[in-house]
């Protein structure tokens, strides 16, 4: 029984291999394609690279996978190579389709080409409704890879984040996991726990709603043409239970505001929430919360930033209009500026006054040495 089951899957493997094709550098030279800046297009064309970042995925048997951004095809060929069911590619560049298309028709159809924007595709209109699971339970068997241009990387995956938080697009069918590329620093953002020199809102945005790893990183000299920066691949898996219970928007707006100071203590961040006059909201805010002020934001684990979601909450419950108060505003930015100034003045009278030459004389005065 076990060699029949050994020969059966050696020959599904066969079944999936692609015939001999063009490279991707004949290919290139075949249409005359070439990167495109304004698209922040790098291409990835070393294979072994390829296909250590579609093995970082996982087991992809019996899959759909969906790529985002296939450009030339250097990670939808080990894909294609792999036991995956099916490949569903996202290519906003109309000038790769005819070359994406050559690979469908080599795959038998198990590929499909899709020319739009990821960032107006609704996922889950690709998915079948047959592959849904549920949340509590194992994943689905589908995928979502991409090598992602870095200009669209992070508005992405906040978007995505949005999405699990919600259970909507994809992941309105089950914990649906990604695997994808970002500079090598916001990969590093999104991993770093809390005291690294990396921690960020980012961060705390990812690592509240999924598991997440740094599978390893691709230096920029491998891509064409190459980056000033290197590469990180990064797996994420939605989280079971989120560890942040608020909305999402509430908790994007928390961290915005711990984050803007980073280095500050967290009793000069929490000012930032409410309008100048409100301070007795800013000690109601850090006493629900029960961190300590002085702690610097990027010291705080997603449990400390939990309880300042609460905190924020709670104080919502009583005005919930306090939600649109935006420090950034052309109006709220001046008025804290003229406080600033103020307080500047202040200190700047006291500096030049006399009163520590008086306390000086008057220590010496009383046998003070």
């Amino acid at each position: 029984m076990k060699i029949v089951n050994s020969i059966g899957l050696s020959f599904c493997q066969m079944m999936q291999r692609l015939p001999p094709l063009p490279s991707i550098q004949e290919i290139i030279r075949i249409y005359g394609l070439s990167a495109r800046k304004k698209l922040s297009q790098n291409f990835l064309l070393d294979l072994n690279l390829t296909k250590k970042i579609v093995k970082s995925a996982g087991i992809l048997d019996g899959c759909i996978v969906i790529e985002v951004g296939p450009g030339p095809g250097g990670i939808t060929r080990p894909l294609l190579n792999s036991n995956a069911n099916k490949i569903i590619v996202i290519e906003k560049d109309s000038r790769f389709l005819p070359s994406l298309q050559i690979l469908a028709e080599a795959s038998k159809q198990r590929l499909e080409a899709i020319h739009g924007d990821i960032l107006s595709t609704n996922l889950s209109s690709l998915i079948p409704s047959a592959c849904q699971t549920q949340w509590d339970s194992s994943p689905p068997l589908v995928h979502i890879i991409g090598n992602l241009p870095f200009s669209v990387s992070t508005p992405l995956i906040i978007q995505w984040l949005h999405s699990i938080s919600t259970r909507s697009s994809a992941w309105s069918l089950g914990r649906i996991p990604l695997t994808l590329t970002f500079q090598k620093e916001v990969a590093e953002r999104i991993v770093a726990p809390p005291k690294s020199e990396y921690r960020c809102r980012l961060s705390v945005m990812c690592q509240y709603l999924c598991d997440v790893k740094l599978k390893f990183s691709i230096p920029g000299r491998a891509f064409v043409p190459p980056p000033k920066v290197d590469v990180g691949v990064v797996h994420f898996v939605p989280k079971i239970k989120p560890l942040i219970n608020q909305p999402f928007k509430v908790v994007e707006k928390v961290n915005r505001h711990l984050f803007h100071l980073p280095n500050k203590y967290c009793s000069k961040a929490v000012s930032t929430f409410f309008p100048l006059e409100r301070e007795d909201l800013c000690t109601d805010m850090i006493e629900l919360s029960g961190i300590n002020p002085e702690k610097r934001p990027f010291e705080l684990s997603v449990e400390d930033i939990r309880r300042f979601c609460d905190a924020y909450v709670e104080i919502l419950k009583r005005e919930p209009e306090l939600f649109e108060y935006d420090f950034r505003s052309q109006a709220s930015s001046k008025e804290r500026r003229n406080k600033g100034n103020l307080i500047q003045s202040l200190e700047d009278q006291i500096g030049n006054s006399n009163h520590f030459d008086d306390d000086e004389s008057y220590l010496k005065g009383v046998g003070v040495r």
